[in-house]
């Protein structure tokens, strides 16, 4: 049976970063298909008819949806290259557990940064320079954070750095004075072709950012 993949996605998405990477280290062909989410698509409604958000995996005319959910099932379906999952029941454990805490608590975090000003931009700094520590202190001295090889916590993670620009310029902070040991990973995660193929320019994300807070933060 012929693999038909299809990826609907908005190009500034962290969420969406996931799946392209992971569908290219895996090697898979796919056809992208931008969204403009104030005009949304009917085939993402009818694929994603609950959150009526991207990404949205389609193969051979399935949907699956979340980002997390699709990068698992991509390492499922095709098994036999790159695994992103450890195969170590407890590793695995280990690696949902963090793919979670950044879903919960880094995406959250940093919202406020950009799009909140005066003392709740503060205390979203404040949280997102601790998160992005905590994080630092998992990597610790490894080179990726499941080892010695990229994976799904990497997967997870790395697209939030086309994001730090902006986090830097609205907020007036530097991400390497904070987590240098978390920059000098993103540089290497950089060095693979997926992730770079896979990753917008941060200078265009900055723009869009800037236009995003114009309608968020009142001046």
């Amino acid at each position: 049976m012929a693999n038909e993949v299809i990826l609907l996605d908005f190009w500034p998405s962290m969420f969406g970063m996931r799946t392209r990477i992971a569908l290219r280290e895996k090697g898979v062909e796919f056809e992208y298909r931008e969204e403009d989410l104030r005009n949304k698509s009917p085939l993402l409604l009818q694929m994603n008819p609950i959150h009526k958000k991207i990404p949205v995996l389609i193969h051979n005319g399935k949907p699956v949806n979340e980002s997390v959910i699709q990068v698992q099932y991509i390492d499922e379906v095709w098994s036999h290259k790159n695994p992103i999952l450890p195969s170590d029941p407890y590793q695995r454990a280990q690696a949902r557990f963090w793919a979670d805490f950044i879903d919960k608590k880094l995406y959250e975090a940093q919202r406020k940064v950009w799009a909140t000003k005066g003392e709740e931009q503060e205390a979203g700094k404040k949280d997102f320079i601790e998160i992005l520590k905590t994080l630092e202190s998992e990597l610790g001295d490894k080179p990726y954070f499941g080892g010695d090889d990229f994976g799904y916590v990497d997967i997870a993670l790395i697209g939030f750095y086309t994001w730090f620009p902006a986090y830097e310029k609205f907020a007036n902070f530097s991400t390497e004075s904070e987590v240098p040991k978390l920059i000098a990973w993103v540089r290497k995660c950089l060095q693979r072709e997926s992730v770079a193929k896979s990753l917008p320019d941060p200078e265009k994300v900055t723009e869009f950012v800037s236009e995003l807070r114009k309608k968020f933060v009142p001046e």
